[in-house]
């Protein structure tokens, strides 16, 4: 590895910074971007850059005359640097003042002794799925470079996840035009959290926020929903909100946007409620009746076949008959607003919640032992940001305006049963 390195120096010289540079190196530069991201090539650069510094402070070497007053170099020492976030052992050259029998401290070595950008490169690695202990053994900038501790990284990972959940808490909602929001509530490090999920009007979508808590209760929920209001969250042309069936998160959504607002329910959560009540044979069975009465496109034709479905259930099994009628009309609410051909792959259930959530469980996995609500947070909302990069816009997102104007009556709304 060592012969590597020493021939990419003798074939690929770093680009030296110009002579006249006595200021430190400043952050937005392009010649610390090239130091931090050329690697190994950055070492090298780093080298000329101290040493430009030190013959701006003592002069050229040998030249006794050139130096500023008293200031003289000084030999060297071991050091370290930061090549974006690995660091990297150097040795930096010493500079002092004899008048005053101080050290010289070179701002160019200070200034590329912090990871760059708040530790975000070790904060990817650590949420891909890269443990604190097994960093060390990943340090891969240079062959000299050393990894770091678990607890240095603990404490880096710790502020920049701290800086993520501050992030989360606090973003604004009122730069986009909401029309859909979910709620569901996952279980996440043996605590359950309820997650709000927001759809545009053009289908991005984008995670508003979340609250830990015992039980999807309509208090704790309340204060959640009203908390995103207070942070922005408007739906001018009408809303439409999609739940797991929690009675808390009902009439939470129920006392925060009133009795109005369209709710649909869950139709996978109402399905597997339902064939709770029934023995594992007759639960593939149900499964596929209960998925075909729901596929119908039309309200009307929908509500026949269920109304059908519960009469036949009710000789099997009463339970599983009265779990069918309970809350029937909001799993039909994307049938009565007449959209459920075109958007129902998208709000028919609360997958779009329960996949994030899933990526979310893949990502903090390794994480062997919670100690705290706050690592708690700070995993879950830096996990959910990080995801939420990679988003893409809702299936049907072409559609959305037929669900606008039906939110605000533009559209005829189907609800007699033929």
């Amino acid at each position: 590895m060592r012969r590597v390195r020493k021939e990419a120096r003798a074939h690929q010289p770093a680009p030296s910074l110009p002579i006249q540079t006595v200021a430190p190196l400043d952050d937005g530069t392009v010649a610390l971007s090239m130091i931090q991201a050329l690697i190994p090539l950055g070492l090298k650069a780093v080298e000329d850059a101290l040493q430009q510094e030190v013959t701006a402070l003592a002069g050229a070497r040998y030249a006794h005359r050139d130096g500023h007053g008293g200031i003289a170099r000084w030999g060297s020492q071991a050091g370290s640097i930061f090549l974006a976030d690995q660091k990297v052992p150097i040795t930096v050259p010493r500079v002092r003042d004899r008048d005053a029998g101080t050290e010289v401290p070179l701002a160019t070595y200070a200034q590329l002794q912090t990871p760059r950008a708040r530790d975000v490169g070790l904060f990817r690695r650590v949420l891909g799925g890269l443990s604190c202990r097994e960093y060390e053994a990943a340090a891969e900038a240079v062959p000299e470079a050393f990894g770091l501790a678990k607890s240095s990284v603990s404490r880096r990972f710790i502020g920049a996840s701290a800086h993520a959940l501050r992030a989360f808490h606090e973003r604004r909602h009122d730069d986009r035009e909401w029309l859909v929001l979910l709620l569901d509530g996952k279980s996440f490090a043996a605590d359950q959290v309820v997650i709000a999920l927001g759809v545009t009007s053009t289908g991005e979508k984008r995670v508003l926020g979340l609250v830990q808590t015992a039980t999807e209760n309509k208090r704790v929920c309340a204060a959640f929903l009203r908390e995103l209001i207070e942070r922005g969250f408007r739906a001018p042309t009408g809303l439409l909100v999609v739940l797991d069936g929690a009675k808390g998160l009902r009439a939470a959504v129920r006392d925060v946007f009133g009795d109005d607002v369209p709710v649909q329910r869950c139709q996978w959560h109402k399905r597997e409620n339902v064939v709770s009540y029934l023995t594992k044979p007759l639960q593939v069975i149900w499964r596929r009746k209960l998925q075909a009465a729901y596929q119908h496109a039309t309200y009307a034709d929908a509500k026949r076949a269920l109304l059908k479905l519960v009469t036949e259930l009710a000789k099997l099994n009463e339970s599983a008959a009265r779990s069918l009628e309970e809350g029937l009309e909001d799993t039909l609410t994307l049938h009565r607003l007449d959209v459920f051909a075109e958007l129902g792959t998208s709000f028919k259930t609360t997958n779009l919640i329960a996949s994030v959530m899933a990526r979310v469980d893949a990502k903090t996995r390794r994480v062997g032992r919670w100690r705290t609500s706050d690592q708690k947070q700070r995993w879950c909302a830096a996990t959910l940001l990080h995801i939420e990069k990679n988003f893409r816009r809702v299936k049907g997102c072409k559609h959305l305006p037929l669900l606008q104007r039906a939110l605000t009556g533009k559209l005829p709304v189907r609800l007699a049963v033929a």
